[in-house]
């Protein structure tokens, strides 16, 4: 079975994630482990470390997955482009001490750049995080994307083209959106469509490479390119079609992350939805 959870706060210490992925019943929960506002912070202490670790280990929480600072743009030109690529290698420097093997990160924004030298920007940037981290466990997760404005990743060909870039290094893994998906046109909505994107998703990066999948209804019509996440069944895409991913074999033990809005039902609603479609008793 794959593994339900939710991006969870980390207010208060990077453990305390742990109490509130509890409460709810997470098998699995995603965080950021620094502020996703800022390009770098002080390294961890080790006593912050160990509390976290010594914290996950106590807990039925089975995976953690960080998702990296929003300020990050692996496409731009020059500093910024830099700048994005230290931030990188700082986040997945910060998972190695925490025990945290899957970073997601978006691919970034072309802006006014063209999109084939955009690519060759995030390609050559990966590639150099990956020097930089060598020894490191983390995976780069490279999450599919809305296509609103300039931002990469909305077509499948695109992600594929950036692991191609890398070699098809195994430290470079992807992140299905639901969400982003459905706002970039894929339709996943009648188990027949399903199939269909899933044998995209294998022929072009391999089904081995998706370690997270985001689990997010849309607000806007399929093909708008228009990210914005709702509840489950709330949206365009229907509560149904959630079941083929919480209940496809090929994905056990693959952290299916909640990025659904807090008000309303909040997550603690929406995975009780998704266990009554993986067959729980919710």
């Amino acid at each position: 079975m794959t593994l339900l959870g939710a991006h969870i706060s980390v207010a208060g210490g990077l453990e305390k994630a742990f109490d509130r992925g509890e409460s709810l019943g997470c098998a699995a929960i995603q965080i950021f482990t620094k502020n996703q506002l800022q390009w770098r912070s002080a390294p961890l202490p080790a006593g912050v470390c160990e509390r976290f670790l010594r914290r996950w280990s106590e807990s039925p929480i089975q995976k953690v997955a960080a998702h990296a600072s929003y300020l990050i743009n692996l496409a731009a030109p020059g500093t910024l482009g830099e700048k994005s690529s230290l931030s990188l290698q700082d986040e997945i420097e910060r998972c190695d001490s925490l025990g945290i093997t899957e970073i997601v990160v978006h691919p970034g924004s072309a802006k006014e750049n063209p999109v084939e030298e955009a690519l060759r920007l995030v390609t050559g940037r990966l590639r150099s995080v990956l020097e930089r981290t060598e020894g490191k466990r983390v995976r780069i997760l490279l999450e599919t994307m809305a296509g609103q404005g300039a931002f990469l990743g909305a077509k499948l060909e695109e992600i594929a083209m950036l692991v191609e870039g890398t070699d098809w290094d195994d430290r470079i893994g992807i992140c299905l959106d639901t969400c982003h998906l459905f706002a970039a046109g894929y339709d996943f909505r009648s188990p027949e469509a399903y199939e269909r994107l899933i044998l995209s998703v294998d022929r072009l990066v391999g089904l081995e490479r998706i370690g997270c999948i985001h689990l997010n209804d849309s607000v806007h019509a399929r093909g708008r390119r228009l990210d914005r996440h709702s509840h489950l069944g709330d949206g365009e895409i229907g509560l149904s079609p959630f079941g083929y991913f919480v209940t496809d074999e090929r994905f056990s033990f693959v952290p299916c992350i909640l990025e659904t809005p807090l008000e309303g039902i909040g997550h603690g609603g929406d995975l009780a939805l998704l266990r009554k479609l993986q067959g729980g008793d919710e």
